[in-house]
């Protein structure tokens, strides 16, 4: 039996183990006792360990076919790193803000092949368009997503599954888009949309980094990606955001110095913490349009996904998470081997991927309609 040593048991971590580990062996690694005793009832080993250190990063990876990166965005790139330089494959959903090309030198000197931001959004909208891109002259992209609680509750109306600190990275993190072939940038939180999806109503989008690797990947004219909220979330994320409570600059408070960023982090987990019962959603809308056998065409692909009352795993976990053990499968089953850095859309290039992964999805009832519209 094959072994995968998942480094990290935060919610989307904890449901790639669980899926994983009907098949393989499974390992999971992290800190918090608490997060690792939960799953214990599995067929999963547990190690304890502090992951901010490269040589446990090392150590924790040595004897396994295969390795899962879960760990909160701000460690993700040391984390990877490390897994590199220990010669693991690995699939990465850290999310880091760090230009993951940085590593595709060390990657391809010790064989490694690392498929990054292999989650949703980024994630599985970069393999479906990876697809089309390899089928077609595709000349626009568009991404509408979100995860959101199903209960709206003041103030916030938002819970987060992931690190605090990585969920404010989307509202301070500059957004880059293409439009008309040249790269533009604009502020997080900009050009606000109410867009009706049906089953949910009206949400707000707003410009957010996550083309990633698709700015650097695509030779597409138009790529835009958008966050999507309750209405009204634009305006209280400005206020904290431009008084200054997200910044990383220390400032000094009664002799001493904190970083503004940690404090705010700090208050609001338990406001966004999704707790035990409580149900999410996600949503999104991706629009590939272009030129296919000499006609133009339009793609639309909707998914909304729901939290799992029997398994009771939250939605945003099933929809990152699922992708992510879908393309482990990839890798462990030899259908996928090319050493260096990998964002998604380079594995949805091959049809043979991108349906093997929708069709993995969807076994794990996380539904992606297609239309041509």
């Amino acid at each position: 039996m094959k072994k995968i040593v998942v480094l990290g048991a935060g919610r989307v971590g904890s449901a790639i183990a669980i899926d994983l580990s009907k098949t393989y062996g499974v390992t999971s690694v992290d800190y918090s006792e608490k997060a690792l005793n939960i799953l214990k009832k599995f067929p999963i080993q547990t190690r304890q360990t502090d992951l901010s250190k490269a040589e446990n990063v090392k150590k924790s990876v040595e004897d396994c076919d295969l390795v899962i990166s879960a760990v909160p965005g701000f460690m993700g790139y040391e984390t990877l790193k490390a897994i590199i330089e220990a010669g693991k494959d690995v699939v990465d959903i850290a999310f880091f803000p760090e230009n993951p090309f940085e590593l595709d030198e060390l990657a391809k000197k010790h064989g490694v092949t690392a498929v990054v931001d292999a989650g949703v959004a980024p994630g599985m909208g970069n393999i479906i368009l990876g697809y089309h891109n390899a089928q077609m002259k595709v000349e626009r992209y568009e991404c509408l997503v979100g995860g959101l609680p199903v209960v709206r509750e003041w103030p916030y109306e938002y819970k987060a599954v992931f690190s605090p600190i990585d969920v404010i990275e989307e509202y301070i993190r500059p957004a880059r888009y293409v439009q008309n072939g040249k790269l533009v940038v604009r502020e997080a939180l900009s050009d606000a949309e109410l867009v009706h999806f049906d089953g949910i109503g009206t949400l707000e989008s707003w410009n957010s980094d996550g083309l990633r690797t698709l700015v650097d990947t695509m030779d597409i004219p138009d790529m835009i990606e958008k966050t999507l909220r309750y209405p009204g979330t634009i305006e209280y994320l400005r206020v904290l955001r431009d008084t200054g409570f997200f910044s990383y600059d220390e400032v000094e408070v009664n002799g001493q110095k904190i970083r503004p960023i940690d404090l705010t982090a700090k208050l609001l987990f338990p406001k966004w913490q999704l707790k035990e019962g409580e149900e999410d959603y996600t949503v999104m809308r991706i629009v590939v349009e272009g030129i296919e056998d000499g006609k133009p065409v339009k793609y639309r692909y909707d998914l909304l996904d729901r939290y799992d009352r029997e398994t009771k795993i939250i939605s945003m976990a099933r929809t990152t998470g699922y992708t992510c053990t879908a393309v482990a499968n990839l890798l462990l089953k030899g259908m996928y081997h090319k050493p260096g850095i990998n964002p998604p859309e380079y594995v949805g290039e091959k049809e043979e991927n991108f349906l093997f992964i929708k069709k993995y999805l969807a076994e794990r009832k996380v539904h992606y309609h297609i239309n041509e519209v």
